[in-house]
């Protein structure tokens, strides 16, 4: 089977998107099925471009068995409504003519957000190409950025409205990755056989269990302090500022605070920590994704969190597999879905109010009580394992497309 695939990010690109895509067709690669990924050349999150792709418009590379097709985009740094859409513009229409004049023919086309103008560049491919048009929902756009405060603009909204409402009833197959995405869109009149739950997995080769005291820990010269760590994107959705409030509140003697990323708000977090005087914090850029189980394993603890507002109570943030599969504890600051999976796996401890102090306090009730600590990461390895194992959910989204797509 000949699988288009286009995706806005992509390897050398960290994040959840690049590593779903890329492990999902690096698999169907292996499987014997002909994969082409369209994508941008690499610029996420810093919005410049990753050296050695500099001044190009077209490239071609051979990557685990699949055919990458880099096309065009405007860079732009996460931040700025108007950039950043000219951005996504910009991938949609070079994404559309690498697809119809560099990739070939194909049986079907596989679209991802975000961002949504990815989907409609997989519709107008899927159209002129006459294969069936397969939608995945990472997130519920436009929800997310009209609750975020983005898109304030009626209008906008509006038109945001119409062009989701459009994709979702062109899709042959829709592919959200919780299962409270797809009760969203179902409620938009979309019938459940045009859906197939895929949520995002774990490859179980990297994210293994590893030392604590290994030379990552040691870099930090923390001694044997509790490390509570963050691993991710720094961006809107996250309202990290709450947890530099916590560590102000705690005793830096005993307990040291890790941020690792990049994104919009890294800026404004690091900002706020010196404003209000933090000193036990230490933040990273991003690192190499193959080091991340090393930092996991050097952690006492590891947080998710996301803003307090509707949307995000329908989300799994990928770094929640990625903590439970490196058996540390979750420390899930946040609403929903999430909140649930993490109380039914016995993984961590959820707080859902944003309050500093209950933050703080649950922090310190997991400091004092390390066999604690050990029984959510066993359980959460355990859970991860058996229900969000890759190459499990790659076998049956390749088994869904293989029945060639139901139509509406």
């Amino acid at each position: 089977m000949k699988i288009l695939f286009l995706s806005q990010y992509f390897p050398p690109e960290m994040g959840a998107p690049s590593a779903r895509v890329s492990e999902l067709c690096r698999y169907w690669a292996e499987k014997g099925e002909e994969v082409t990924i369209v994508t941008a050349f690499p610029n996420h999150p810093t919005g410049r471009i990753f050296p050695g792709y500099e001044g190009q418009w077209f490239q071609r590379e051979e990557t685990d068995g699949c055919t990458v097709l880099r096309s065009w985009i405007y860079v732009t740094p996460n931040r700025g409504f108007f950039k950043r859409v000219i951005c996504f513009l910009s991938f949609m229409v070079s994404s559309i003519w690498t697809s119809l004049f560099k990739a070939g023919k194909c049986d079907l086309v596989i679209a991802t957000s975000p961002q949504i103008f990815c989907g409609l560049a997989g519709w107008a491919v899927s159209s002129l190409k006459r294969t069936p048009f397969v939608l995945e929902i990472r997130d519920l756009w436009p929800d997310s950025a009209i609750q975020l405060g983005v898109i304030k603009n009626p209008l906008l909204i509006s038109l945001s409205r119409w062009l989701e409402r459009f994709l979702y009833r062109r899709a042959d197959l829709i592919v959200p990755v919780s299962g409270s995405i797809q009760e969203a869109i179902e409620d938009q009149g979309i019938p459940e056989k045009r859906f197939e739950l895929i949520p995002n997995g774990i490859d179980f080769n990297l994210f293994v269990p590893g030392e604590r005291d290994n030379e990552l820990r040691k870099s930090l010269d923390i001694g044997d302090r509790f490390l509570v760590s963050y691993i991710g994107t720094h961006g809107m959705a996250h309202a990290l500022e709450r947890l530099v409030d916590t560590a102000k509140e705690m005793d830096p003697e005993r307990f040291h605070f890790l941020f690792i990323g990049e994104g919009a708000r890294k800026q404004s977090v690091v900002d706020h920590a010196k404003e209000i005087g933090a000193e036990n914090i230490t933040f990273l850029p991003y690192q190499p994704k193959v080091d991340i189980p090393k930092w996991l394993a050097a952690s006492d603890l590891s947080t998710v969190s996301l803003k307090d507002i509707p949307v995000f109570e329908t989300v799994l943030p990928s770094k929640m597999f990625e903590i439970m599969a490196c058996e540390r504890p979750i420390l899930l600051l946040a609403k929903g879905e999430c909140a649930e999976l993490v109380r039914t796996s016995g993984a961590g401890v959820v707080v859902e109010e944003g309050d500093p102090e209950k933050i703080a306090a649950a922090i310190e009730k997991l400091a004092v009580d390390p066999q604690a600590c050990r029984e959510y990461g066993r359980k959460g390895r355990e859970f991860v394992f058996e229900h969000y194992h890759r190459e499990r959910l790659a076998q049956r989204y390749l088994d869904r497309l293989k029945r060639r797509v139901t139509g509406p």
